[in-house]
Order: structure tokens, then C-alpha cells, then sequence
């Protein structure tokens, strides 16, 4: 099937840098197009053919209106559209409206990105799951920021685990604090991009703005604060309950991690694994999940995180299918009891 679209105005920006957002539409619907003139061809299987063509109607009326595409958030936007058909491009940009956060205008780039936002909004507890690039720092950084300017928190707690991924902090130079400050760099970076140097120093003075250690949370309870803590998947199931029942009156705390990336010594269960388990349902806590279509950064970003995915799958399946009797046994006694111990038990 065959189908055109008038588009006058708005080509560059469609196609893309080296025409990537209009192959992502053709990668992501099985069609291919053609430019003529001022419209655009589309050929494929009649459904996708109707569903592109349903998409280019959207820009096209969106541009007409005065909307104006970034490179980046028209990639973004066509990505969730190729892969959702129950999300139009129309309704899209309009849920991912700009806010302004400090000196930041940012925009929700995909829809877990939305829900994530508008979670974060509505409860006081929210936990943000996904892989490297989906935002979830970043945002939360936003919103604590947009809280603190409207004066509706009077401080912002963004905390870590100082996990050793393959240094020693002893061998570091320098203080305490100087040895975790590059674990907690991620953090000070976000402020920098929201506020001006000058007022993130301020406010870092004052501890308006605090930046710290999980260590550092035992004992305190923070009101009228917006709590951060970032890679939690690093803390320990101790440490996680210390940390969530800090959150004091009139305040918000936001918990992200990325389960693939534990770096935990063996045997230690992630904080962030326990925590999904005991709370899930509790009232008043919001779960959001993010995955591979959710990553904002370089497209090779999102590649990268869908290749080790599919290989941690492959790898955990043969290991399951290779693994011998000792070896099981040694993992889980109770699945071979139950193996050997014969039709009794059956």
C-alpha cells in the first residue's frame, strides 16, 4: 500500500540529522519513503502505512500550529509513537509539556518520562526503576529544584551509597568528604545544569542544599525536605529502611536505581531489590519502570543497553541449562531436595 503526505513545511527537522528521525520511522513501522516535492511517499503493509501517515498528519498539523521540534525531542517523541500505537504524536507533545526548572526548560521525552513526572507530583514516595540514560536522576533533580524555588520544600537531601566499584576509598587522598565527593558527582552536576554556580555555592553553604553520603542519613528526620537517593540499587536492605524512614512532614522522597548495575559485594541483597518486594502495594507509593525505549542519551546508549540485556538472558538461560547437580545444590539446596527426593514428594 501507498500513501502520501503533504508537508510544506518543517522537512528538515522530520528528516533529522543525517535523515535519522525519518529512518527511525521507517525502521521502527516496516515502511520506507520517498520525498516528492513537497509530500512525502510511504509504502508498506497497509496497518503501518495508516499509522505512519496517522503520525505525519500530527507533525504536520503541530508545525502548522507553531510547535517547534528539537532534533533530539522529535527522536524521542517518534520512538514512543513507532512502538505504542495507543500513543499519538499529538498526544504526546501535549502531555510533555515544557517546565521550567531554574534556568532549564525541559520537556518529558518519552511517556514512562511523563508518568514518572507526574508521580513524583502526586505521592510523597516515588521509586523510579530502569537502565543507565532514562532520566531518572536528572528529572528527579528538576523536580526537587522546581519545589525548592516555589517554596514548597525548604531543602533538598540527594544522597548515595559511596560503593566501591573496584577502588579503594582508603587509597583516595584527602578527607572524608573529599573521598565520597566523586561518588556524589552525578548530583552536583544536575544542580549545576538547573541553577546558576554561584547560587548552587549558596545554597550548599547553607544546606538549603545537601549532598551526602546514605551514611550520613542515620538519625535524622527530614521535614519539609524533597529526599534523592540516587543508585539505590547500591545500598543494602538496612540501609534502605534507614533512609525511607527518615521522610518527615510535608515532605517527598524519590528512590532510583538500576538493578543491572549491583555492584555490591556477593552475597549482599540490593536495598532497592528488597525494598520493590516489601512495598509494593503499599498505599501512597508510586512505582514507575523504565527501560531501553526510555533512554534520552546517545542512540548508541540504547543499543548498548539492549544488547547486554539480551545477553544477560541468553547467559543466565544456558547457565541454567548447563549448571550441575553440585553447583545447584549449592545455590538452592531446597530445589534439589525437591529433585531427588522422588515421587513422595511429587
Amino acid at each position: 500500500m501507498k500513501a502520501c503526505v503533504d508537508i510544506s513545511h518543517g522537512i528538515e527537522s522530520l528528516f533529522g540529522t543525517r535523515d535519522e528521525n525519518i529512518r527511525l520511522l521507517e525502521s521502527g513501522l516496516s515502511v520506507s519513503t520517498q520525498l516528492l516535492d513537497n509530500s512525502l511517499e510511504i509504502e508498506g503493509e497497509a496497518a503501518n502505512v495508516l499509522r505512519a501517515e496517522t503520525i505525519l498528519a500530527d507533525y504536520v498539523q503541530l508545525v502548522r500550529e507553531g510547535h517547534v521540534f528539537t532534533n533530539g525531542d522529535l527522536n524521542g517523541y517518534i520512538r514512543v509513537v513507532t512502538e505504542d500505537p495507543d500513543v499519538s504524536l499529538r498526544a504526546l507533545v501535549n502531555v510533555g509539556r515544557q517546565r521550567t526548572f531554574g534556568k532549564k526548560t525541559l520537556a518529558p521525552r518519552t511517556v514512562n518520562q511523563r508518568r514518572y513526572m507526574e508521580a513524583i507530583e502526586r505521592n510523597d514516595l516515588v521509586v523510579g526503576v530502569g537502565p543507565a540514560g532514562t532520566g531518572k536522576t536528572y528529572l528527579a533533580v528538576a523536580m526537587a529544584v522546581s519545589a525548592l524555588l516555589a517554596k514548597r520544600v525548604s531543602r533538598i537531601i540527594l544522597t548515595r551509597p559511596a560503593v566501591e566499584a573496584g577502588e579503594k576509598l582508603g587509597f583516595l587522598p584527602g578527607t572524608l568528604q573529599e573521598k565520597v565527593d566523586p561518588y556524589l558527582r552525578p548530583l552536583y552536576d544536575a544542580l549545576y545544569e538547573m541553577l546558576e554556580v554561584e547560587k548552587v555555592e549558596k545554597l550548599l553553604e547553607r544546606n538549603t542544599i545537601e549532598v551526602a553520603p546514605i551514611a550520613f542519613m542515620r538519625g535524622r528526620t527530614l521535614n519539609d525536605s524533597f529526599v534523592i537517593l540516587d543508585e539505590a540499587q547500591n545500598s543494602t536492605p538496612e540501609q534502605m529502611k534507614m533512609v525511607l524512614t527518615r521522610q518527615g512532614f510535608n515532605s517527598k522522597m524519590v528512590v532510583n536505581g538500576d538493578i543491572t548495575q549491583i555492584d555490591l559485594p556477593n552475597g549482599k541483597r540490593s536495598g532497592l531489590l528488597d525494598a520493590i518486594d516489601v512495598l509494593r502495594g503499599v498505599e501512597g507509593i508510586s512505582f514507575i519502570t523504565f527501560d531501553e525505549r526510555d533512554v534520552v542519551r546517545h542512540p548508541l546508549v540504547q543499543r548498548i543497553v539492549k544488547a547486554y540485556e539480551r545477553y544477560s538472558n541468553l547467559v543466565g538461560l544456558g547457565r541454567q541449562m548447563k549448571l550441575p547437580l553440585g553447583e545447584l545444590a549449592a545455590e538452592a539446596p531446597e530445589a534439589v531436595d525437591n529433585a531427588t527426593a522422588g515421587p513422595a514428594n511429587a
